[in-house]
């Protein structure tokens, strides 16, 4: 069992494609693209949007998703179901006063 956050629109769906988006590329850049898509069996922008499609993804994945087999989901669970313990030597240093913030102006109380 995986825990996943997964889109809910349905399957096959595809929305019209009403957002333009423009690049800038050298010749060589261009051709390369173009011999990739070909490649593929596609078109310039089907490719770019695919794979740049994948590439977010990539990037966005360990900060949207995280995917568990049934025994990491298990030990998962089990660690998050354990009590927070006491830890007096970070309480102390959450205490302290910030080094990085200069010290209030004493203000008159109301």
């Amino acid at each position: 069992m995986g825990v996943a956050l997964t889109s809910t629109k349905p399957q096959g769906h595809r929305p019209a494609k009403t957002s333009r988006i423009e690049l800038r590329a050298t010749e060589d850049d261009r051709d390369l693209l173009d011999r990739a898509a070909a490649a593929l069996g596609t078109d310039r922008s089907s490719f770019l949007l695919s794979q740049g499609r994948l590439a977010a993804q990539r990037v966005l994945a360990d900060r949207e998703q995280f995917v568990l087999d049934a025994d990491a989901q298990q030990e998962w669970e089990r660690i998050n179901s354990r009590p927070a313990r006491s830890l007096p030597g970070l309480a102390r240093l959450l205490e302290r006063p910030s080094p990085f913030v200069p010290p209030a102006v004493d203000q008159p109380q109301a």
